[in-house]
């Protein structure tokens, strides 16, 4: 039970807010008292449509958010329990229990909600990662469009084509997460080429780098690469024994062939 509110006003608004008809409870609704919202939030007439209202208010304490979450209307609503999931003050003993009753996609609504904890979005996407071994491809296609950039990257592991790309053109896949990929045994040669394919990722200085040093690298896209790479970047590769014997050929071929090309010194 509640404490008692020891402003007459107040209580009295309280107990109208607790035990008001629906058709009476629209200036309720708008309330900013704690007190009242408390109130409103356990009336036995709310429905599902007002439960979600309540819901749209980014500002409900999280006290008036639990609350919600055990009306009995919030328990039958699969419309309710994802609000909840997406609400900045659902606190995280309600909210984690609520992610195995959800879709696929209203996971990645979750992970992707703003306000949202951060720590609660990792859930949701492990929740997501837990899923991709059981999923069809239509809708891996469409995850690595949509999802978190780590969920794309986990959708690399595939030599699927079609999957590949949704997962490289995902606007939310960061240079970082695509690196971490690169680096892992099981990456796909069909990754490593679609890389040195794409507009997006085939720019980057960081990337073309390690493309120069990755053994599944096409030897095209390794010499198409070494004009852009630092003088000093290249020394190194030429010094990495784990590096294909023909690709530091052709790499100690490119270095000397820059240094021929220097003026000489005056």
């Amino acid at each position: 039970m509640p404490p008692p509110i020891r402003n007459p006003q107040l209580a009295e608004r309280a107990e109208k807010a607790l035990a008001t008809p629906r058709h009476l409870m629209d200036p309720f609704f708008k309330e900013t008292a704690k007190e009242v919202l408390l109130a409103l939030a356990r009336n036995p007439n709310l429905e599902e449509r007002d439960l979600l209202r309540l819901l749209e208010r980014k500002d409900l304490p999280g006290e008036v958010v639990r609350d919600i979450a055990e009306h009995r209307q919030a328990g039958k609503s699969y419309a309710v329990k994802l609000a909840l999931a997406r609400h900045p003050k659902t606190p995280r003993l309600i909210s984690l229990p609520i992610l195995k009753f959800l879709h696929l996609f209203d996971l990645v609504r979750v992970s992707q909600s703003p306000g949202v904890p951060a720590d609660f979005k990792i859930s949701a996407e492990d929740a997501v990662l837990k899923r991709l071994g059981s999923i069809p491809r239509g809708e891996r296609i469409t995850l690595g469009r949509r999802a978190s950039g780590r969920v794309a990257a986990s959708l690399l592991f595939t030599n699927d084509r079609e999957v590949i790309r949704a997962a490289l053109d995902n606007p939310f896949l960061s240079e970082a997460h695509l690196i971490r990929a690169l680096t892992q045994r099981n990456i796909t040669r069909e990754v490593v080429e679609a890389v040195t394919l794409h507009p997006r990722w085939s720019s980057r200085y960081d990337l073309r780098l390690m493309l120069v040093r990755h053994p599944l690298t096409p030897l095209p896209a390794v010499l198409a690469f070494l004009p852009n790479l630092a003088t000093n970047d290249l020394r190194e590769i030429c010094l990495d024994r784990r590096m294909p014997e023909q690709v530091r050929k052709y790499v100690l071929a490119h270095c000397a062939e820059r240094l021929s090309e220097r003026p000489p010194r005056q």
